[in-house]
């Protein structure tokens, strides 16, 4: 990627590129978070918005052991999502250590939540890492970890620090073993949409799951992976600036939405529930062959090197018009317009519109004034005619610039 970093005539001459702050990694973490004013994709109450037969509502609640859900995992009958991660990263040794102090302390745990797929598979969307922890310290080997030593507990450090489960006394580790564990599971007959909005409501966490993960979290298979592989790329990461982070899948999901808009033509969607056809295009992921899957790859690197080339430091961001030195961060609407738009062009058009930057810059910089543009990248970006309106927009931007 060359990045075309030279800025269109005296309109764009106060725009630097402003200085974000770094992250541990030294790149830029700036992202557009949902409920903001930009990028609100769909309504925060996860409303439902068709009629349900309640009756189809099943949610249990097991009683259940320590040991039986071991059993689980070493079956395979739990999905514990290794690559799930929360804002507050996975937890370090003294957080681990002090769960099982709890445990040996007897003191309960709080409820977790799991969702039963159709192979009776339990989706952990609620303590996976307090699950995980627990085996990682009783039967690592079940997922693959090294055995947990125990360190800076609060009560019991002076006897068991350094501690490995092996190392505890035959009751310590029967006591544990033989912990009773409280799980809310929706049973695999419940409708997917209800799914999730009970996972919505009943996400009491200190930190509530943003629609990815909860998409992540239900809807395991070949899109799943699909999405990590794809945001780990060098690609994505250098042509956005490193400037989405992960923890979160802000990631993913700017990747979620640009496969869902080349699996279905922007102008043709109609579907008034944007997080729905998300969870539609997910499914779709799941049965794409190799070759498909080959092709889009194709088609995505493609386009996110087309435009690094194009607007360099400036991808898939908005520009202040009045000449701001703000560099405003990633926004998903633009990110998904640009690239699918992008992904269409062959290699001659792109070379052409890389060839002529200052006059996209250009065209670029008036959507800035137009106020529907504006709107359909900002707010309610899931609305169907503000869909089509910045498809459109981009479409006719590329085109004027390259005519």
């Amino acid at each position: 990627m060359t990045g075309s970093t030279e800025l269109v005539d005296e309109e764009l001459a106060g725009h630097e590129i402003a200085t974000e702050e770094p992250d541990s990694s030294g790149h830029s973490s700036g992202v557009e978070e949902e409920n903001l004013i930009d990028g609100e994709d769909v309504d925060s109450d996860h409303y439902i918005r068709a009629p349900f037969d309640p009756e189809l509502i099943d949610v249990i609640t097991k009683n259940t052991t320590v040991d039986l859900l071991l059993s689980r995992i070493r079956t395979h009958r739990v999905d514990l999502q290794p690559d799930f991660q929360r804002q507050a990263g996975i937890w370090r040794n003294k957080q681990k250590s002090r769960l099982i102090e709890s445990l040996l302390l007897r003191i309960p745990l709080p409820t977790f939540y799991a969702a039963e797929n159709d192979d009776e598979v339990w989706a952990m969307v609620d303590g996976i890492q307090r699950l995980t922890t627990i085996a990682e310290f009783i039967e690592p080997e079940a997922i693959g970890a090294e055995p947990l030593h125990l360190r800076d507990l609060e009560y019991l450090g002076h006897d068991y620090d350094q501690a490995t489960f092996a190392d505890l006394p035959d009751r310590l580790q029967e006591r544990l073993r033989e912990t009773e564990l409280i799980v809310h599971l929706i049973r695999r007959d419940t409708p997917e949409e209800v799914k999730f909005n009970i996972f919505a409501r009943l996400n009491t966490g200190g930190l509530p799951l943003t629609r990815q993960e909860l998409r992540h979290a239900l809807m395991p298979g070949a899109g799943r992976d699909i999405l990590r592989h794809w945001a780990d790329s060098e690609i994505f990461k250098e042509s956005t600036g490193y400037g989405v982070r992960s923890d979160r899948m802000a990631d993913r999901e700017m990747i979620l939405r640009f496969l869902a808009f080349r699996l279905t033509d922007p102008l043709t969607y109609g579907d008034d529930d944007f997080d729905a056809f998300l969870r539609k295009s997910m499914r779709k992921l799941d049965r794409l062959g190799t070759t498909e899957t080959q092709v889009l790859r194709e088609e995505f690197d493609k386009a996110l090197n087309a435009a690094y080339d194009i607007f360099g430091g400036w991808a898939f961001r908005k520009v202040d018009r009045m000449g701001g030195s703000r560099r405003f961060p990633i926004n998903k609407a633009l990110f998904e317009a640009i690239a699918v738009n992008l992904a269409t062009l062959s290699a001659q058009e792109i070379a052409v519109l890389v060839k002529r930057h200052r006059r996209v810059e250009k065209h670029f910089l008036s959507l800035m004034s137009d106020v529907d543009f504006m709107s359909a990248i900002s707010q309610g970006t899931g609305d169907p005619a503000k869909v089509r309106r910045r498809f459109t927009a981009i479409d006719e931007m590329f085109r004027a610039a390259g005519a």
